[in-house]
């Protein structure tokens, strides 16, 4: 049975004196994917990196599976398990996909990469490739990869099929799907098309504020969405 696994609540924030969320109320439930969607400079990064612990918020509270996050360190809010995966891309280049991976595994101590490899079967052929020779989908698979060892509860997603070849984009659509069986998504996306083929929830986000929550199937659309861009 469902239940929430997320939860924010009334959330504020700010990069010095320039407020940028405010009063957000969102929720994520188990075994849901949950998108914001908002043009640029909406408040959608800034709103993820308050949830991981990258930013204090300057009130609200976040929870999740009944602990309150607010305050904690982004490191042990992933250790919690809530794991953030950001827009830019970035894995130690100068590792390979193994040390990488080896990496994720230390911290979590979740050696068993079989459920990487099913999700993203290619990086088995990329194993002894050093990550700054990967495409920046191969780059994107090994992000996600390394985020769900340990079995996060929740999975934070910027942006992740920004600039990818519609093919990979394609075989994120279906693993996001798989993934949440297991973990729960929250992402933030431009695609709407994507979005909408894949979320159970839709947020958008204007001016660092939510101005609409689409909840059901029936009412997620690309047009639904674009209303409020």
């Amino acid at each position: 049975m469902s239940r929430e696994i997320l939860s924010v609540k009334g959330l504020n924030a700010a990069y010095g004196e320039a407020k940028v969320l405010f009063d957000i109320d969102m929720s994520v439930n188990t075994g849901q994917i949950v998108a914001c969607v908002g043009r640029n400079g909406a408040g959608k990064t800034t709103l993820l990196k308050s949830i991981a612990g990258f930013l204090k918020p300057t009130s609200g509270s976040v929870t999740a599976d009944n602990t309150l996050l607010s305050g904690m360190k982004s490191y042990d809010v992933a250790k919690f398990g809530v794991k953030y995966i950001p827009q830019d891309k970035k894995v130690f280049f100068d590792l390979t996909v193994r040390e990488n991976l080896e990496l994720g595994s230390y911290a979590t101590k979740d050696y068993n990469w079989d459920q990487v490899i099913a999700y993203f079967p290619k990086l088995r052929l990329l194993m002894e490739r050093k990550a700054g020779h990967l495409s920046g989908g191969e780059r994107q698979m090994l992000m996600i990869g390394r985020a769900i060892l340990g079995r996060p509860k929740v999975l934070l997603i910027d942006e992740p099929t920004e600039g990818l070849a519609p093919g990979i984009v394609a075989q994120l659509k279906s693993t996001f799907r798989e993934i949440s069986l297991k973990t729960s998504l929250l992402i933030v996306e431009q695609n709407l098309p994507l979005v909408c083929a894949i979320a159970d929830k839709v947020y958008a986000v204007k001016d660092g504020r939510i101005v609409a929550e689409l909840g059901d199937k029936e009412s997620i659309s690309v047009a639904a969405c674009e209303r409020y861009l």
